[in-house]
């Protein structure tokens, strides 16, 4: 909801040809962060089903967005490509352990753990569109 409101707030900062590469990179990021988060936790209340499937097929469509992303970018946040990486690669393995063990706890515990991150760094990203506290890339 915040990422609505931050685009309805600030449009210009966002989206259109004249908005900043990395704003655009912000949002995206965030969005995707959303969509995680939501298909998994959504598809993991369905009875019955192994919530593996969800998550790998989630992680692997992000990691791909994540790539296509940061290959437009001239300047690359590390630690932010890394934070990323790191929970989709996760996201992906708990999703193998999953289907070879789908009762594992520890494991449907993870993808929990992972799904609140994914709501939080969506949250710290929206906060930085709302207040434009990202320094414009020069095109």
């Amino acid at each position: 909801m915040r990422l609505f409101v931050s685009i309805a707030l600030r449009p210009d900062a966002s989206f259109g040809s004249r908005a900043p590469v990395r704003s655009r990179a912000v949002a995206q990021r965030s969005f995707t962060s959303l969509t995680n988060a939501s298909s998994v936790s959504l598809l993991a209340i369905v009875p019955h089903e192994n919530i593996g499937y969800p998550a790998m097929i989630v992680a692997v469509i992000d990691l791909i967005n994540a790539v296509r992303l940061h290959a437009k970018l001239r300047h690359v946040e590390y630690v932010i490509l890394i934070v990323i990486f790191a929970g989709y690669v996760t996201q992906l393995a708990v999703g193998v352990t999953l289907l070879a063990r789908p009762h594992d706890s520890a494991m449907v515990a993870t993808i929990a753990y992972l799904i609140f991150a994914s709501f939080a760094f969506a949250l710290t990203r929206v906060w930085v569109l709302i207040q434009g506290s990202f320094a414009p890339e020069s095109e």
